[in-house]
Order: C-alpha cells, then structure tokens, then sequence
C-alpha cells in the first residue's frame, strides 16, 4: 500500500512542477486524471463557463453525450420539431436545468461570452430564437445541468491531482467523436508533463535538482 501512495504523490508532484501552469479561469479545460473515481466525474472534460473568487466555478461535461434527441427534450417547442442531434449530460448540478453553448461569430443577445467564438446560452428565449435560427449540431450543444464548485473548492481539488487544466479550444467542445475527446486530452497532458521532466534534470531521493539550462 505506502509504495503505491508515494507512486501516487510523485504523479501529483510532477503534475505541479511540470504540467500545470495553466490557472482556473473561464474559457479553460478541467481533464479529469485517470485516478479520478467519483462516477460523476470519471474520464470527465469540463469546460469552465464562470468562475470568480467569492462565488466559486461553473462548468459544463462537454463529452457525456446521451442518445436523446432535442426534439424529445423539448417536446413543447416546435423549433426543436425534427432536432435529431443528441442532447448531452453537463454535469451532476440541477440536471432539470438546460444550458447550451453557441459557436458565433458575434455575440447574440443576453449570451455569456466564455472563450473565442464560445457563448453560453443560459435563458429560454434565447435558447428558443438559437433553434428558430437552425443552428447546426456543430455549432450547438445543449447540456442538461452544469457542474459547480464553491470558493477555493475546485483549487484544492487541482492542487490534490484530480484535475488537469489545458485551454479550451472550439474543436473538442464540438467534437463530432465526444468519447474520444478524454482519452486524447489525457495523453496531452502526459506529454505535456513528460516534456516539462525531460527539460529538467530530476534527482529523486536528492535534496537537489538541477536544470539542463543551468544549474
């Protein structure tokens, strides 16, 4: 068992010195590690919406994706009549709330603006006025619930391994392959930390480490 927590903590150091420069801000990728266990969370990427230091952070699961179309969703509206495209699952937190995200080249009316042409949609007439519009599948995803942590919450999560932080990027939020959006993100981010090792020169057991640019 104490060999397989120093292999763990070893992980988690090499993450803070070599694969975590990024910080929480909105716009960013929350890549879940691989020992992340909560069934919630499991090979999770979060795209941060909101965040700020009294109120905590907002996210939403980009690749759980479901097998219910919109129209079933919304059955009430006839802007979703014949929306095939598959709502997805954004998060554990008020799952009876609807949230989309909106790729546009402006920003609409009454959006949150998260990161480049990324817009959260988080009011009914808008949602509404985006179906009317047709939209595109990939330039629209809808999410039932969002994720949330309170303040410094999701810090210390970060700062115990259970998440990774990359920027975001239009690609994998509207990947048209959801289930492959983990698997390639969690691998760049071990490259990511491999590099930041190989650049360095790292004595463990040493009270000392020395830099190949200088020591």
């Amino acid at each position: 068992m104490l060999p397989r927590l120093v292999a763990a903590f070893l992980v988690i150091g090499l993450a803070r010195m070599f694969g975590q420069a990024d910080t929480v801000a909105p716009g960013m990728f929350l890549v879940a590690s691989r020992d992340l266990a909560d069934p919630n969370f499991a090979h999770a990427v979060v795209l941060l919406v909101h965040y700020d230091d009294e109120n905590g952070a907002m996210g939403l699961i980009i690749n759980r994706q479901t097998d219910v179309p919109l129209s079933k969703i919304f059955e009430d509206l006839k802007v979703a009549k014949g929306r095939a495209d598959p709502i997805y699952v954004g998060g554990p937190v008020e799952t009876g709330t609807v949230l989309a995200l909106l790729k546009s080249a402006s920003k609409p009316k009454d959006a949150e603006h998260v990161f480049g042409d990324i817009y959260l949609i988080s009011s009914k007439v808008l949602l509404e006025k985006t179906l009317a519009a047709g939209i595109e599948a990939s330039q629209f995803h809808a999410y039932l619930g969002y994720t949330g942590w309170g303040r410094e919450q999701l810090e210390h999560e970060v700062e115990l391994g259970a998440w990774h932080i990359l920027p975001g990027d239009m690609g994998n939020v509207f990947h048209p392959d959801p289930d492959s959006v983990w698997p390639r993100l969690i691998r760049r981010t071990e490259m990511r930390i491999a590099q930041g090792y190989s650049d360095r020169k790292v004595v463990i057991g040493s009270t000392s480490v020395a830099r190949r640019a200088g020591k």
